[in-house]
């Protein structure tokens, strides 16, 4: 057997060591801030209604901004499922030209931080738009900017996330059983009656679980509620967390967990939800599954074409043009022309005095660092994970997905509450350092390099290392010549997407940045409140640049990975 082959009597030690190593990180990182939340929301329960929780529970503003939260995240998550359906169902089922370009272009609002994407909208639309009023279609001045409603929040809130929808539903077209598709069409169904009776019944389970998807991270999005929500004083759940946090009293913290507690009981139940009715609508498949046909989309196709044009030009490239326009002027409300033209913004970007400058230099160490420990974290994992079975180790796996699951607020507070006191023996305060920012990245994007390694992992052959155990090398020379060198693409493209997510982090950095400590998500955001416009969509046309080059480098590495590790690549 395997198993047999790859033990030997010196990697007894290894593999203990390993072991300890890694159920002692895991429990850190994953485990102790949440329980550490829990005990705070709950540390004064026998109070009853004068306890911090029942305090929270009866005051009416919670229950607003519940109501919110729920109002938006459900707008947003209908949205996100007619645009992740459309392109899913239009690049899975047609013969579109150039369906990598396509995927690449729509899954770019996703990885775009959101406090961006409400930027970048917020500059298109309203009197002060540069863009608009460069081509003499500004509103008059006084109007008001219709994104700055709960509607306008749900709007961005399904933009940025039905690439969910997409990746999920298309995972499922993937796997359709041919044979049905093209048995119904020698029967002389039409695309039309293949599509409801046989296509539409199948991807039921991966639309309610991309509807899912949509939901929860709409529910945990930060930035754009509070970017449109605050001038209004209109509070979502993160928004209310956020302001309570910034209030003073020696109930405050203890406050804040309850809110927190709260919101991640809402997500689980909803991903919980999610997991009963997608196996409630399952249908098992009969045959051999492969790609599902791609229908001849015949004279349709360039009229397709030109809709999904139309769309992905709404949802990218006219905000991101009122982006560019926005940060190439003195200030808002002038049009851009030959006089108005500066590069005044761009210049202060890169003045290593400046705050901008600073809060890019933590952002790229912050995030550099955490693609790099969690890569070396995940390769070691991935092994045991697949070479070492064992229920701790499962427990362990399931363990990961906690903080990602968990809206991005939630886990700050957990770090809030895990650090409020100087750390045991060293007694040494993290709260307010880059460090604070530093564990909450590990532990939420441990997972988000996990992946990939350990899909790589699962389709590597032993036998290569049952032929150097054989030849009496140990445990750690096995590791070190044969295991990593092979899933070292997959730990690269792991490293990237990490990289990818944290540099451009808001909801975590929100709340735990102090002077000095600031992260790009931040500084755009608090340019945005101080009323800098400009100077924050020059940041933000970096980041979106930034964003595109490491997907293009991410995109690159596919060709060496297996597939599914790239999202937007088939």
């Amino acid at each position: 057997m395997p198993g047999l082959a790859l033990s030997r009597p010196d990697d007894g030690s290894l593999m203990k060591g390993l072991l300890r190593l890694l159920i002692v990180v895991i429990a850190l990182l994953s485990l102790l801030p949440s329980l550490q939340l829990l005990a705070s929301a709950l540390l004064d329960w026998r109070l009853g209604s004068h306890s911090s929780l029942g305090r929270v529970l009866s005051n009416p503003t919670t229950w607003i901004a519940l109501w919110n939260s729920l109002y938006t995240s459900g707008l947003g998550a209908l949205l996100s499922l007619l645009l992740g359906s459309l392109f899913a169902f239009c690049l899975g089922l047609m013969n579109i030209r150039g369906r990598q370009a396509w995927a690449f272009l729509f899954m770019l609002p996703m990885m775009i931080p959101p406090q961006v994407t409400a930027l970048s909208w917020l500059q298109l639309f309203g009197p002060g738009s540069v863009l608009l009023n460069s081509l003499g279609l500004a509103p008059g001045f006084g109007s008001t900017n219709p994104l700055y409603s709960a509607e306008g929040i749900a709007f961005l809130l399904g933009i940025q996330h039905g690439p969910l929808v997409f990746l999920t539903l298309r995972t499922q077209l993937q796997s359709l059983p041919q044979e049905q598709i093209e048995a119904a069409r020698l029967n002389g169904a039409s695309l039309g009656r293949v599509f409801i009776d046989i296509i539409l019944p199948l991807c039921r389970p991966a639309l309610w679980a991309g509807a899912a998807l949509a939901f929860v991270s709409a529910l945990g999005n930060f930035g754009i509620p509070a970017m449109l929500g605050i001038p209004i004083s209109y509070f979502v759940l993160p928004v209310y967390i956020y302001q309570t946090l910034s209030s003073f009293g020696p109930s405050m913290l203890n406050e804040v967990a309850s809110l927190s507690v709260l919101m991640g009981v809402l997500a689980v139940a909803i991903v919980t939800l999610q997991g009963i009715m997608q196996r409630r609508y399952a249908l098992p498949l009969i045959g051999m599954a492969g790609r599902a046909a791609s229908f001849a989309a015949g004279k349709r196709r360039l009229a397709v074409e030109i809709l999904l044009a139309i769309v992905l030009g709404g949802m990218l490239i006219a905000p991101l043009l009122a982006l560019i326009t926005t940060s190439l002027v003195p200030t808002l409300g002038v049009p851009l022309n030959g006089d108005t033209l500066t590069f005044t913004a761009w210049r202060a970007i890169f003045d290593e005095h400046s705050a901008t400058w600073r809060a890019l230099t933590n952002s790229m160490l912050l995030s550099v660092g955490a693609a790099a420990l969690l890569m070396a974290l995940s390769l070691p994992l991935a092994w045991l994970l697949v070479r070492r079975p064992s229920r701790p180790l499962r427990w362990l796996h399931s363990l990961i997905d906690i903080p990602y699951t968990l809206p991005g607020v939630v886990l700050a507070i957990a770090c809030i509450l895990l650090f409020a006191r100087p750390l045991p023996l060293l007694n040494v305060s993290l709260s307010g350092t880059l460090t604070i920012i530093f564990f909450a990245y590990l532990a939420r994007f441990l997972t988000v390099c996990l992946k990939p390694v350990h899909t790589s992992m699962l389709q590597l052959d032993p036998a290569m290392e049952e032929a150097a155990s054989l030849a009496g090398a140990d445990a750690s020379r096995r590791l070190r010549h044969i295991v990593l060198p092979l899933l070292a693409p997959a730990a690269f493209a792991g490293a990237l997407l990490v990289f990818l997510t944290a540099v451009n982090e808001l909801t975590v950095s929100a709340l735990l940045w102090s002077a000095g400590k600031e992260t790009l998500g931040v500084v755009i955001f608090n340019l945005d409140e101080s009323g800098d416009k400009v100077m924050a969509s020059a940041i933000s046309v970096l980041v979106v640049m930034l964003v595109a080059a490491v997907m293009l480098l991410l995109g690159a590495l596919g060709r060496y990975l297996p597939k599914g590790v790239i999202p937007w690549q088939s």
